[in-house]
């Protein structure tokens, strides 16, 4: 039973991507409520039902108490049939339609809209560029996938469990007390009258409050996950007050949010405590009234005063729901800044994947600077041949890390053009381009995953012994057989713990590079690859990278110019431009930039804080 309603909606049905979300609230959730809206007709409808029997029962007892005045014999054989067949549907039929009414709810909703928003969302996050990423805490963004879809859930589940039932619920009270005594529906009339004027001032008040309360925490969250992802930081420079400082002032913050939150939910019990008592005294004392002038019979005023109790109980669940139901959807719409945000680097619609043949590298007038007119790459053009090896050098904030960025296209150049063999890559697909280049960077950082999943992340269907081939090429082997996690994994199924902290910097650098050998891509590019490395371990995989390289077209940045001395080329990098471009020993028979750094290197390294302050 369980499972088919479990299985009513398939929360990973495929759907039409969209670029650029709703950034409405209502038609944000519509687009979610898709898949589910035949079943919220059945939900909504049962739930309409199950409020509708309640009220029918509070109007039978009424009746029963009227008909219990006469001879038990004589009520007895007039009304046998009827009291038995309300007995059986009290038994059978009622529990039926609410386990109904709950399964949907409970089972085929709830956990299935919550997942189809949770996966979606996250689905959309991921196809944001690096730079986006770049311009938020990683740990606001997930607070907020993590906090929109049961946000979402507690919404979809007030509007059938509360909003649903209690409209038919009062729906039905009224044409209960019309049937019954039609005077009777002036106090619920002007109660109910009230009682909107008090919704509609908390759902204004709720909704602000409860979007700046959840703001607030997921500022508290992002701060907080800063301050764990960076603790090495932290620990070393033992600036511990900054830190709380920093935290306490975004702590402090949520505090202040919901209080005024919290205020507006006092305010609201105060003033239903009020109406709730004016509406007991208004329709069970007008039905004694009623009564004593024998306008009407007890069995009415039992029914009318059931009825109200149940109002009074009913409101403040009501009053409740109605406004969680608004907080929620604050939340959701805080979510909807980072869900529902367009994509800001998209495939050309006509894309196609890369077809790579050679592997001829072409920058044309290239431009880059970040949207400041200053910095990144300006009016490059450069020919990268087929199997060719480029070494890039510069100081810091030359615009070498940003030529690496536009060749994988994590963003898109301002100006000009990259071709890969004849094809811009503006027009081919991202994960197409991606495939065909193995990057290994100067901080390379790893999954908190299995070192087996690491190293098969660029190339799931590698095999054991192509992965192990691998590792040993890049001198990783022996030291993963030793590794052991606290959970007792050892070896190649050991987990590394976030970015790879259990692991030394050199024991991450050299999986990266593992993973890269593995990857076999026709495109590589090195980023500082081998400077976790110690003299030692780098000077016995310096023949692997070379033997990496045959074959490929390779960009090398680096620091310690011995790596590159040997490249086909070198490009000097000076304020975004090529000042240098040639050979090792054309560069330092020209006696420019190149030959300066390689005079002043420091432990083979460039020291290019020295040449800029010069």
């Amino acid at each position: 039973m369980f499972r088919y309603f479990e299985s009513l909606v398939n929360p990973y049905v495929d759907y039409v991507e969209k670029d650029v979300p709703p950034n409405r609230l209502w038609p944000f959730l519509r687009d979610y409520c898709q898949p589910f809206w035949r079943v919220f007709f059945w939900t909504g409808l049962l739930s309409v039902v199950v409020a509708g029997v309640e009220v029918w029962l509070i109007w039978y007892m009424g009746r029963l108490i009227d008909l219990l005045k006469g001879e038990p014999a004589e009520v007895w054989a007039a009304h046998a049939v009827e009291l038995f067949a309300v007995g059986l549907f009290v038994v059978l039929l009622r529990p039926m339609l609410h386990t109904v009414d709950v399964l949907l709810l409970n089972n085929a909703v709830l956990p299935n809209f919550a997942t189809l928003i949770r996966w979606r969302a996250h689905r959309h996050v991921l196809r944001q560029s690096v730079g986006w990423f770049e311009s938020d805490f990683a740990g606001r963004i997930a607070n907020r996938i993590m906090q929109t879809p049961p946000a979402a859930g507690e919404v979809v589940f007030h509007v059938f469990d509360a909003i649903s039932y209690s409209l038919a619920y009062l729906i039905g009270a009224a044409v209960l007390l019309s049937t019954a005594e039609t005077r009777l529906l002036i106090p619920l009339a002007i109660w109910f009258l009230l009682y909107a004027v008090l919704i509609r001032w908390t759902v204004r008040k709720v909704g602000p409050a409860s979007e700046a309360a959840s703001n607030a925490r997921s500022l508290v969250t992002g701060r907080v996950v800063d301050a764990y992802s960076n603790i090495s930081t932290v620990k070393m420079f033992a600036d511990d007050e900054q830190e709380l400082g920093y935290a306490r002032e975004a702590i402090e913050e949520a505090r202040t949010t919901f209080q005024a939150e919290m205020r507006i939910y006092t305010t609201m019990d105060l003033a239903l405590v009020t109406l709730n008592g004016l509406l007991i005294a208004g329709v069970v004392g007008w039905g004694i009234a009623l009564w004593m002038q024998g306008i009407t019979s007890v069995g009415v005023i039992a029914a009318a005063s059931a009825l109200v109790l149940r109002l009074n109980a009913m409101t403040g669940w009501i009053m409740w729901a109605l406004t969680t139901f608004f907080r929620e959807l604050g939340v959701v719409a805080e979510g909807m800044r980072t869900i529902a945000q367009p994509i800001d680097l998209l495939d050309a619609p006509d894309a196609k994947p890369l077809e790579l043949t050679e592997g001829r590298i072409e920058l044309r007038e290239l431009s880059h600077h970040y949207g400041r007119g200053a910095g990144g790459l300006d009016r490059i053009s450069l020919t990268i041949e087929p199997g060719e090896k480029i070494g890039l050098v510069g100081r810091s904030g030359a615009g070498k890390s940003t030529l690496v960025k536009l060749l994988l296209r994590f963003y898109d150049a301002e100006t000009g053009a990259i071709l890969i063999d004849g094809q811009d890559i503006r027009g081919v697909t991202q994960v197409s381009l991606r495939h065909q280049i193995g990057m290994v960077q100067q901080d390379s950082t790893l999954l908190h995953r299995s070192v087996r999943a690491n190293l098969l992340y660029g190339r799931p269907d590698a095999s054991e012994d192509q992965m192990i081939a691998a590792a040993k090429k890049a001198e990783a082997h022996d030291f993963i057989l030793t590794l052991q996690d606290s959970a007792g994994r050892t070896g190649y199924d050991a987990f590394v713990g976030e970015r790879g902290v259990k692991l030394s910097g050199g024991q991450r650098q050299r999986i990266a590079l593992a993973r890269v050998i593995l990857k076999d891509a026709p495109i590589l590019m090195l980023d500082e690859a081998t400077s976790a490395l110690d003299s030692e371990v780098e000077a016995s995989i310096q023949a692997t990278l070379y033997s990496m390289m045959e074959g490929k077209t390779v960009i090398a940045i680096a620091h310690r110019l011995s790596t590159i001395a040997q490249m086909d080329r070198i490009l000097v990098l000076e304020d975004g431009r090529i000042a240098e471009d040639g050979d090792h020993e054309a560069l330092l028979a020209k006696g420019g930039l190149y030959a300066r750094f390689w005079a002043r290197q420091s432990g083979g390294f460039l020291n290019t804080d020295t040449e800029a302050a010069e």
